[in-house]
């Protein structure tokens, strides 16, 4: 199996156990070493008194992003650090997309950034993480790590 074939069964891996990711809707849009794009629709139970995305959520859509780049090569990886810094409000029925990044990679530490964007392109957040490995494999591929 190819690095990027790892990566996207990480993934889907990841997402078939959590809770989260299911009861949110999110979908897997793409997964690589590095990289991941995942999408959510918004939902009436996901928005604040405002009647807009709730905050929680949008971090949360990023925060699964940021989770499957970080894994995506079979080491065991969590969450440091993370902050976000939200540009633009988004609506119920609106397609969140986010689209994660690795910038850095350094022993056990990786930078990832994180985009999420609504259905007309425009910035929603930008998010930043910083992860840790963990050791060991999320999923059983055969291979020696």
């Amino acid at each position: 199996m190819n690095a990027n074939e790892t990566a996207d069964k990480v993934a889907r891996a990841m997402l078939a156990a959590e809770g989260t990711g299911p009861a949110w809707g999110i979908e897997i849009e793409e997964a690589r070493e590095g990289y991941a794009r995942i999408s959510m629709r918004l939902r009436a139970d996901m928005l604040n008194g405002h009647r807009i995305a709730h905050g929680g959520m949008i971090f949360s859509l990023a925060d699964t992003a940021f989770a499957y780049a970080c894994n995506s090569r079979n080491l065991r990886t969590v969450a440091a650090q993370a902050s976000i810094v939200f540009l633009d409000a988004a609506r119920e029925g609106e397609l969140l997309v986010a689209e994660a990044r690795e910038e850095a990679l350094a022993g056990r530490s990786g930078v990832y950034n994180v985009k999420v964007t609504g259905e007309d392109g425009r910035t929603v957040a930008t998010f930043q993480g910083l992860s840790r490995s963990i050791g060991g494999a999320v999923i059983e591929t055969g291979d020696r790590l």
